[in-house]
């Protein structure tokens, strides 16, 4: 099973992928509007063979524009998506940065770092249930 995790944002988007137990990031998009950040991701997933979505959820008001951006994907990929909750990630992932001694500028920006935390969480939770 592969799985593409998102951590989603207004205006740009951290990606990572798992093919297996562990998450990796992949990467960054900046967009201007979201049907151009769905045919990136689109094309994204065709190439990746991805199977399941994994989208950041947070508490507040973006939950519902993420939800709805996540209804949008799935009837776009024809994959599941599944929400997994973000509440901690950002924060999380900027103190795995600063801990591992990434620079200030990195630690602020790295949503790939937020995306694969999320992704993780969601693969930890589902071993678990093993």
């Amino acid at each position: 099973m592969k799985y593409l995790g998102i951590d989603f944002g207004l205006r740009h988007v951290g990606l990572a992928l798992a093919d297996g137990p562990l998450s990796e990031p992949l990467g960054e998009k900046q967009y201007t509007n979201v049907e151009e950040l769905f045919n990136y991701l689109k094309r994204l997933i065709d190439e990746q063979t991805i199977d399941k979505i994994v989208i950041g959820l947070p508490e507040g008001k973006l939950a519902e524009t993420i939800k709805k951006f996540g209804t949008d994907l799935a009837g776009l990929t024809n994959k599941a998506v599944i929400y997994q909750d973000e509440t901690l990630s950002s924060q999380e992932a900027k103190d795995k940065l600063r801990e591992a001694g990434a620079p200030q500028a990195k630690r602020r920006l790295d949503h790939r770092a937020a995306a694969a935390l999320i992704l993780q969480e969601y693969l930890d939770m589902i071993e678990a249930r093993r």
